[in-house]
């Protein structure tokens, strides 16, 4: 088993927590009330920022080119996403500009951007990977039955090409990180804030999860 498989398997019960979660089987069957999803779009934008900024310090860090080409393929990806946001944000009037980070979403995008500038490319990959693949993972769980207003966010992380860049991700994960203490941290936390992030979009202004 590689690493990436391993963390994700020992991380099992999270990603049932959050494909479970009331906030995700809203979204597939399209009865998440708007105005959850619109501040789950208005936070979400706020941590992909962040995500993006995570991956130059990936770029920076990287100790070869094929390292820093994955990372920038990546950055990439992260741009297309934000483009979904936006799209989202122009049709339903949502200000982009002018969102307030929930203390989900800082405690978040604080662990990334503390981890990217201060830990090593494998640690970095171990932080990151979490949300690619339980997005993925949720994508393509979530497609047979999605209906109702938010098929194209479901339809979006069901991609294939989703799918590649979440693999990506974990193929950097492999070569570049051990299955250190400090790793299985890293992933582990990820793991959970991205559960507390769904908790906080379907009860705003609720507690962060692990703290």
């Amino acid at each position: 088993m590689t690493l990436a498989a391993d963390l994700w398997a020992g991380s099992a019960d999270l990603a049932a927590a959050a494909r479970e979660h009331p906030f995700v089987t809203g979204i597939a069957d399209g009865t998440l009330p708007r105005e959850r999803f619109a501040g789950y779009v208005a936070q979400d934008a706020f941590f992909l920022e962040a995500f993006a900024r995570a991956y130059a310090l990936g770029v920076a860090h990287s100790r070869d080119r094929a390292t820093l080409e994955s990372f920038a393929d990546l950055l990439a990806g992260v741009r297309e996403e934000l483009r979904l946001h936006d799209g989202y944000a122009a049709r339903w009037g949502i200000d982009l500009a002018a969102v307030r980070p929930a203390p989900a979403t800082l405690a978040y995008t604080e662990f990334l951007l503390a981890t990217a500038a201060l830990g090593d490319v494998g640690e970095v990959a171990a932080a990151m990977t979490p949300c690619m693949r339980l997005y993925a993972h949720l994508g393509q769980a979530l497609v047979p039955r999605a209906t109702g207003p938010y098929r194209e966010w479901v339809d979006t992380y069901a991609d294939p090409g989703f799918e590649e860049l979440a693999a990506t991700l974990e193929a950097l994960l492999d070569r570049l990180a051990a299955g250190t203490p400090a790793v299985r941290r890293a992933y582990r936390r990820a793991m959970e804030l991205e559960v507390a992030f769904f908790d906080s979009a379907w009860r705003p202004g609720g507690s962060v999860g692990g703290q």
